[in-house]
């Protein structure tokens, strides 16, 4: 039975990494002892050894450890055995692109069906829905493809924004660029506030968090989901 917690944002404003999801995250993992990390979304560029660092740290206060998943030698026995595992944030075509060029997104959708434990934050969040096609990240690199983990049955607009009244900027909203993809797409899209996150137990999907999120179909008007609510697509 898949457990999951997919979350909008690793880090909400004025506080640490992770600090606000640790309450949730020390049920979520509580028979776990190690954790599996896996670092490949790079924000801002940063290493592999010094992201797996900054989880660590976070990690720490609820007395799990944290192994990055470059640090094994066989990295889809690794996923395969893992306690648990956590995508963390930063570029989500990069995230992909490793993901296929090291051969593992299949590992990791069948170890997660499995039932290990997971945590997703922004892009590692991403990856949790039918595709990365709502990522809001630079096309930096070109996966070989844009086919992600479906583990929820519709797609993650992560870090989602509401439209500033007054706003003289001219670019378009999100709300906008969704509405975009559903001239094309039929894929359902749930835009996730900071701060907000998903659990999924099984197939029951709960959103979790102080805000609403905006879920959008084509051609419906999109609908604000209350927290707490079942999200059913």
């Amino acid at each position: 039975m898949k457990k999951l917690i997919i979350a909008s944002t690793s880090t909400v404003y004025g506080t640490g990494y992770l600090d606000y999801l640790l309450p949730t995250l020390q049920l979520h993992f509580k028979a776990v002892k190690t954790l599996t990390f896996i670092p490949y979304a790079r924000p801002g560029g940063i290493s592999y050894d010094d992201y797996t660092t900054i989880v660590k740290k976070a990690f720490s206060k609820i007395k799990i450890d944290v192994k990055g998943i470059h640090e094994f030698e066989n990295t889809k026995e690794a996923l395969s055995n893992a306690e648990a595992i956590f995508t963390g944030g930063g570029n989500t075509f990069e995230l992909v692109n490793q993901l296929y060029k090291k051969d593992v997104l299949g590992v990791l959708k069948k170890a997660l069906e499995s039932g290990t434990p997971y945590l997703g934050t922004s892009a590692g969040s991403n990856i949790c829905g039918v595709n990365m096609r709502n990522t809001n990240d630079m096309p930096i690199v070109y996966p070989p493809s844009f086919k992600t983990l479906g583990c929820i049955p519709f797609n993650i607009n992560a870090h989602y924004l509401d439209p500033i009244a007054d706003s003289k900027h001219m670019g378009e909203t999100r709300e906008t660029r969704i509405k975009e993809f559903h001239v094309f797409n039929e894929t359902a899209v749930l835009g996730l506030r900071e701060g907000s996150w998903l659990s999924v137990e099984g197939e029951k999907i709960t959103l979790q968090g102080k805000h609403s999120a905006r879920l959008f179909q084509q051609n419906e008007k999109p609908v604000e989901l209350e927290s707490g609510v079942v999200v059913c697509v």
